[in-house]
């Protein structure tokens, strides 16, 4: 294919330039061996590696091409879309676990990708029983190393290497300057330069205000619940420790009419992605989570990240704080200090923020609410088609319409809350594309 440009790609995605990091990552990843790209959570690592990706890839070439190892699910499925979005003509598909092998085996042999976005696992039995042919992949790409290693892949990374024996290119992403690095790149191709851009977690510190919240309680929810009254209503992550209190805070906030979501690990998936997508397209402003959600995930509307429970470690603490301020955006960071919790070093400079205790909590309800469309991709239902339907049959205008996610047995859409009611009358019984549908509000 002809190499995507630069300046195309920009206005595709509507971004005015590269970072620096991104364009060293360009120039680098045009020669062959390995590349090994340290820089912070948020700073924009995908849009670095897929742009060379893309222009490594040729479409006329019918086969497997490419490979991009990631931690997780969610990761897989959002860098896949971010592809998509470059309107490159390249073929992919995301392939991970908790969905059966063989509906991706049908599905590989369906769509026939030149790329695939894998977690370790899923990769390496596909890899086993021959669903995928190694034979011509001579690019792989590893996102997201370090939180690799943290979930114990690192063998099964080594084994996914004895399939490929023609790579030529190897790029590591990576938010730590994790030890396993070198003898890792060291089994995939002769010599790898690094790009290390970790000290641009200065410059994201000096676009966020960070704040310390003191809670008279060992019990931090009504502290919680006055910092964001305080915010009123702007985008926000709320970190706590374990699964547990995740489902605790988030039960507390809703019973107090916050318009929250919760997201962990042991969720069903496609209740983690519904959490998702309310919180990217604003259906939902508060997003409770573990540390799952500080890796990886692209939200790039969050503007304020709370710490209910302390990170132990700085580098959790650089992580969770990545999922705001991302490009040029700035935010506000806030730690809830327990009565006998200590402020931890890496957060000395934090400033003291009083909150009236006293004051009524006061949730700030979101601007849209989400509908769901039972039809999706494989109906041959397109973000178009959703698009033109809501406002021929539901009366609805572009303006009153949000985010449109187009999933494979459905769709969601984000509609101004106060819409919901009318278009739900509107397109009650109403065919989209000819076909019959169950068209209602999300349930929680």
């Amino acid at each position: 294919m002809e190499n995507m440009d630069k300046q195309t790609l920009l206005t595709t995605l509507g971004f005015e330039d590269f970072t620096p990091m991104q364009q060293q990552m360009a120039n680098a990843a045009s020669s062959k061996g390995g590349v090994v790209l340290l820089s912070p959570t948020g700073s924009g690592k995908t849009i670095a590696y897929l742009f060379p990706l893309v222009n490594s890839v040729n479409v006329a070439i019918d086969g497997l091409q490419a490979v991009v190892i990631v931690p997780t699910r969610e990761l897989a499925c959002q860098s896949e879309e971010v592809l998509k979005s470059m309107k490159s003509g390249i073929r992919s598909l995301s392939l991970y676990g908790g969905r059966p092998t063989m509906e991706e085996h049908r599905k590989i042999k369906e769509v026939h990708p030149q790329v695939v976005f894998a977690t370790p696992g899923r990769l390496n039995d596909h890899l086993t029983k021959e669903n995928l042919n190694a034979f011509g992949v001579k690019l792989l790409v590893i996102d997201e190393f370090d939180k690799c290693l943290e979930l114990g892949f690192q063998n099964e990374m080594e084994q996914t290497l004895k399939h490929f024996k023609h790579i030529g290119k190897c790029w590591l992403m990576s938010a730590t300057d994790a030890e396993a690095i070198p003898q890792f790149m060291g089994k995939v191709v002769e010599s790898f330069r690094k790009l290390d851009f970790l000290s641009e977690t200065k410059h994201i510190e000096q676009r966020v205000e960070l704040w310390k919240v003191l809670s008279p309680e060992k019990d931090k929810l009504q502290t919680l619940g006055q910092i964001l009254t305080h915010v009123k209503g702007q985008p926000a992550i709320v970190f706590v420790a374990y699964r547990e209190s995740v489902e605790r805070v988030g039960k507390w906030l809703l019973a107090e009419h916050f318009p929250a979501v919760m997201y962990h690990g042991g969720m069903e998936q496609d209740v983690r992605e519904r959490a998702l997508y309310k919180f990217r397209s604003g259906a939902a402003n508060i997003l409770v989570s573990t540390d799952l959600a500080a890796r990886g995930l692209d939200i790039p509307e969050v503007r304020v990240v709370i710490h209910y429970h302390l990170p132990l470690k700085k580098e959790e603490f650089v992580h969770r704080n990545g999922r705001t301020a991302r490009w040029d955006a700035e935010g506000a960071i806030y730690m809830i200090i327990g009565p006998t919790e200590q402020l931890p070093e890496y957060a000395e400079n934090a400033e003291l923020k009083v909150l009236d205790t006293t004051a009524k909590l006061q949730p700030t309800q979101p601007l849209y609410t989400t509908l769901y469309i039972g039809r999706g991709k494989r109906d041959k239902l397109s973000k178009g088609d959703v698009l033109g339907f809501l406002c021929k049959k539901g009366g609805l205008k572009s303006s009153d319409i949000g985010r449109i996610d187009v999933g494979t047995h459905h769709a969601y859409v984000a509609v101004l809350r106060t819409r919901i009611k009318d278009v739900l009358k509107l397109v009650a019984g109403e065919k989209i594309k000819g076909m019959k549908t169950l068209i209602e509000e999300m349930r929680k």
